[in-house]
C-alpha cells in the first residue's frame, strides 16, 4: 500500500474553488423565454476532475488495505494480520510459561499499528476457539456474551498444537513492519487447514466473509481422502453446540439451520444449548419479544447458566409443551437461517471459494511445506555429514601435525587444504575455507579424546537419516498421510465434535401462530377489521386470510385489516383451503338454479374472483358438508312437486369460477334444512347474509358477477318432495345448533369464522 499525501491548504482551496464555480469574465447568461432559470454557458469550460482523482485513489488505497490488511483472512494461514501478529508475538516470547495479555498486546503493537484495544479483543477472540492459546483468568464467556477481564488480569500461551503447525522460520517469508524497526511474517506456514478451523466473520468495502467453524478431526480425514482421491463431505461445527440441519449447506456456499437443544421436563422447557449464533441474553430476549406480540404464551423465564446453559421456560397454564416448543423455534432465535459466505485472501486478491476449494489448496499448500522441509532437513543432514568426515579425516590421518611449522595463516590454510586433497573420494561436496576454518577450530581436548568408533556411528546415524529423508521426498504423499494420521492420533480427541446434525421438518408458522387476533365486522355499515368492535367477530392468527363474498358472488381475500370497507357481503370467513363449499346460485336471466361444491386453494390477496357466472345470485353459500335442503317452489296451478330435495353431498366438485350443475326452472321461495347425510366434525360457521329463521333462509337478490368457465359435470342426484329419500341420520335442529354453540365456547383455537344464523346446523 502507498502512503496517503495530506492535501495542503491551497490544495483544499482550489479543490472548493472547483467545486462551487462561478461564472467568470467570459461567461454569458442565456435564457430560453421561459419560466426556465437562466443557464451558465462558459467559453473555457474545465472538467472537475481533480478532486474526482483524488477520492477515487484514496478510496481505492483505503478499501484496498481494509480487504487485505483487516478485514479478510489469508487462504494460506487462515489468519487476519492482527491475529498473525499476535501468535508471531507469542512466538517471540514464549518461554514455556504463561504471559500477561497486556505484555503481549505490548509486544505486537510493535507489528500492528492500530492500538491495543483491536489486538486484545482478537486474542480473546483467537483464544476462545481454545486451537491456538492456553488461557489462564476469566476470559469471557461465548454462552452467556460476558465480557473478558482486562489484559493485565489475564494470563496466555502457545498451545501445543500451535507450536508444531504454525511455525518454522526456515520456511516463513518476512517482511518489514509498519515502521521498518522489525521483521514479521508474510503469513506462517500453518499445515493444518486454520481458514476453516477458526471459522471468520469479517466486512470490508463492498464485500463481507463468514466462514463457518468446522471440526478439527474431520477436516484432518477429509485432506487424507484428498490425497487418496476419494470423496468427502464437510460441515460445521460450533463450540455452543446446539442442533444444525445442513441440507442446504452446498459446501460452503448455501446456508445452515441452527437450533437451540430444549428438552421438554414435565410441562417446562429447558434450553440445555444454544445456537452458535447468540448468547442466552439474547436468546431470552427474543423469548420476551415474542410474548410481548402474542406469539407464544410464557409465563416466566429463568436463566440458569452457569458453566453450562441453561434456560427455564414455563408455558401458561393450558398451553401445550409441544406447542411451545414449535412457537420458540417459529418465533424467536432459538431457530436461526445463517448464509455462508467463504471470501479469503488468495494471492493478494480476494476471492470467493468453496469449503473443498480451501481445503484442497491448503492440502497443496501442506505437501509444499514438508516437501521443502524435507529438503532443508536432508540439506542440513548433508552438511553434518560433511562435517563429520572431514574431522575423523583431519583427526585420523594427523593432518593437524603438518600447520606445526607454517608462519602463517594462509600457509596454515593450505597446508591442510594439501593434507585433505588425497581423501577427496570421501567428500560429500567440495572443500572450502570455512571448512578448513572449522577443522582449525577443533579444541586440543576433542583430538586427544577423538572417538573413532563414536564418530563412525554418527556417520552411519545421519546416513541412515537421509536415506530416509529422500525416501520420503519421493513418497511424499504417503509421507503427508502418514503425518495428517500423526496429528490426528496427537490432537484430534481433544476437540470432539459438538454440534449435533439433523434433518428438520419445517415448522408451518400457521400451525403454531395462537388464534389471539379477533376481526369484527360491522353490516350495517360494511366495516371488517380488528379495530371494528362488534359481538359478531372471527378469532384469528396473524397469517390468516379473510374471505369476504358478496351476493353476486364475487369475492376475494384480504389480509387481517385495522379497519376496511367491504360493500354488502354474503358471507365472511377465515379462509382454510382445504374447506370445501356449498354453493347454490341463480341466474337471472333464465331463473335456473344451479348447484356445486368448489374448494378455494389459489389465490391472490386483495384480487377479486368470482364463483358464479355474470347476472346469477348466491341463495346457499355455507360449509356443512353432506347438509340437504328441502327447497320449496312458489305455488302455482296444477304443480305436481312443491318441493325438491337437494344433498349436497351428491353435487359434483367444480373449481371456482366453472359452472353448477343445474338443479330446477322453478322459482324457490324457501330452502328448509333436513339434516346432514353423514354427521362430521363441525367448525363454527361464518355469517350468511339475508333475513333468516330457524327453519329457512331467504332468497338474495342477485348481483353481476364476473363470467365463470364452464365445466362438465354428472347430474345431481334429485328427488321430489312427495317422497323424499331421507337420510340415513338426520340431525334436529336444535340439538345441532346447542352442540354447535357449546364447541363453540370450548375452545376459542378452533373457531372458524363468525357464527351465521342458525339454518338448523
Amino acid at each position: 500500500m502507498t502512503a496517503k499525501k495530506k492535501n495542503t491548504k491551497d490544495d483544499d482551496e482550489a479543490i472548493l474553488n472547483e467545486e462551487s464555480p462561478v461564472p467568470n469574465e467570459d461567461a454569458k447568461i442565456e435564457n430560453d423565454g421561459n419560466n426556465s432559470p437562466p443557464k451558465i454557458s462558459t467559453a473555457k469550460t474545465a472538467e472537475n476532475t481533480h478532486l474526482r482523482k483524488i477520492v477515487e485513489s484514496n478510496y481505492m488505497e483505503y478499501a484496498s488495505y481494509v480487504i487485505k490488511d483487516r478485514a479478510i483472512p489469508d487462504i494460506n494461514d487462515g489468519l487476519k494480520p492482527v491475529q498473525r501478529r499476535i501468535l508471531w508475538s507469542l512466538r517471540r516470547v514464549d518461554d514455556g510459561r504463561f504471559n500477561k495479555v497486556a505484555n503481549i498486546v505490548g509486544h505486537c503493537m510493535q507489528f500492528h499499528p492500530h492500538g491495543d484495544q483491536s489486538i486484545y479483543g482478537s486474542l480473546v477472540v483467537l483464544a476462545n476457539t481454545e486451537y491456538f492459546i492456553e488461557k489462564q483468568g476469566n476470559f469471557g464467556n461465548i454462552f452467556t456474551g460476558d465480557q473478558a477481564s482486562a489484559a493485565r488480569y489475564i494470563e496466555c500461551r502457545l498451545t501445543e498444537l500451535a507450536k508444531e503447525t504454525l511455525f518454522n522460520t526456515d520456511i516463513t517469508e518476512f517482511t518489514e513492519s509498519y515502521d521498518g524497526r522489525n521483521k514479521e511474517p508474510v503469513y506462517l506456514p500453518a499445515k493444518i487447514p486454520s481458514v476453516l478451523m477458526l471459522g471468520h466473520e469479517g466486512i470490508a468495502p463492498g464485500m463481507t466473509t463468514r466462514i463457518f467453524p468446522h471440526n478439527f478431526g474431520e477436516l484432518l480425514e477429509a485432506q487424507i481422502a484428498i490425497l487418496k482421491n476419494e470423496p468427502f463431505k464437510l460441515y460445521p461445527d460450533f463450540l455452543q453446540a446446539g442442533i444444525m440441519d445442513v441440507s442446504d449447506y452446498q459446501d460452503g456456499a448455501g446456508k445452515i439451520t441452527l437450533r437451540a437443544k430444549i428438552d421438554i421436563d414435565g410441562r417446562n422447557l429447558v434450553i440445555r444449548e444454544i445456537p452458535a449464533t447468540t448468547t442466552t441474553e439474547s436468546l431470552i430476549a427474543s423469548i420476551e419479544k415474542a410474548a410481548n406480540a402474542n406469539k407464544i404464551k410464557i409465563a416466566s423465564i429463568n436463566d440458569f447458566t452457569a458453566g453450562k446453559v441453561e434456560i427455564e421456560i414455563i408455558p401458561q397454564r393450558g398451553y401445550d409443551p409441544e406447542k411451545a416448543l414449535n412457537a420458540l423455534y417459529a418465533y424467536t432465535d432459538c431457530s436461526v437461517t445463517v448464509s455462508s459466505n467463504i471470501l479469503v485472501i488468495n494471492e493478494n486478491r480476494p476471492e470467493i471459494m468453496t469449503v473443498t476449494q480451501v481445503l484442497r489448496h491448503c492440502t497443496e499448500r501442506l505437501v509444499e511445506y514438508l516437501r521443502r522441509e524435507l529438503e532443508i532437513e536432508t540439506g542440513k543432514l548433508k552438511e553434518r555429514l560433511h562435517e563429520k568426515t572431514l574431522a575423523q579425516i583431519f583427526i585420523e590421518n594427523r593432518i593437524y601435525k603438518r600447520i606445526e611449522e607454517c608462519e602463517s595463516y594462509e600457509l596454515v590454510i593450505s597446508e591442510v587444504r594439501k593434507g585433505l586433497e588425497k581423501f577427496k573420494k570421501l567428500f560429500i561436496r567440495n572443500l572450502t575455507v570455512e571448512d578448513i576454518e572449522k577443522l582449525l577450530a577443533i579444541p586440543i581436548k576433542r583430538i586427544s579424546l577423538f572417538d573413532i568408533n563414536k564418530n563412525k556411528q554418527d556417520i552411519d546415524d545421519i546416513v541412515r537419516a537421509i536415506q530416509e529423508a529422500e525416501k520420503n521426498l519421493k513418497r511424499i504423499k504417503n509421507f503427508t498421510i502418514k503425518y495428517i494420521s500423526g496429528l490426528i492420533d496427537k490432537f484430534a480427541k481433544r476437540f470432539g465434535r459438538k454440534t449435533k446434525i439433523e434433518s428438520f421438518e419445517r415448522i408451518d408458522v400457521k400451525q403454531v401462530a395462537l388464534n389471539n387476533i379477533k376481526v369484527g365486522w360491522d353490516r350495517k355499515n360494511c366495516l371488517v377489521g380488528t379495530d371494528i368492535k362488534n359481538d359478531e367477530t372471527i378469532t384469528c392468527n396473524e397469517y390468516d386470510r379473510i374471505l369476504c363474498v358478496e351476493k353476486s358472488g364475487k369475492y376475494k381475500l384480504v389480509a387481517i385489516p385495522g379497519k376496511l370497507f367491504v360493500d354488502k357481503l354474503f358471507y365472511l370467513c377465515k379462509h382454510d383451503k382445504n374447506t370445501v363449499f356449498n354453493i347454490l346460485y341463480k341466474d337471472k336471466t333464465t331463473g335456473a338454479y344451479y348447484a356445486k361444491r368448489t374448494v378455494i386453494s389459489k389465490f391472490i390477496t386483495d384480487k377479486e374472483y368470482g364463483v358464479c357466472p355474470p347476472s346469477c345470485s348466491l341463495q346457499l353459500f355455507n360449509t356443512k358438508q353432506g347438509s340437504i335442503y328441502e327447497c320449496i317452489f312458489e305455488p302455482a296451478p296444477r304443480q305436481k312437486h312443491k318441493s325438491i330435495i337437494l344433498d349436497f353431498e351428491q353435487q359434483p366438485m367444480r373449481t371456482p369460477k366453472s359452472k353448477g350443475v343445474k338443479l330446477t326452472n322453478k322459482k324457490i321461495t324457501d330452502f328448509k334444512f333436513i339434516g346432514t347425510a353423514e354427521p362430521q366434525d363441525e367448525k363454527s360457521e361464518p355469517v350468511q347474509g339475508g333475513t333468516n329463521n330457524d327453519e329457512s333462509a331467504k332468497i338474495a337478490k342477485p348481483q353481476p358477477s364476473p363470467s365463470p368457465a364452464l365445466a362438465d359435470a354428472a347430474p345431481p342426484a334429485i328427488q321430489p318432495a312427495p317422497a323424499p329419500a331421507k337420510p340415513a341420520k338426520i340431525a334436529k335442529e336444535k340439538t345441532k345448533s346447542e352442540k354447535r354453540q357449546k364447541d363453540s365456547k370450548k375452545n376459542d383455537d378452533d373457531d372458524w369464522g363468525v357464527s351465521q344464523p342458525d339454518l338448523g346446523f
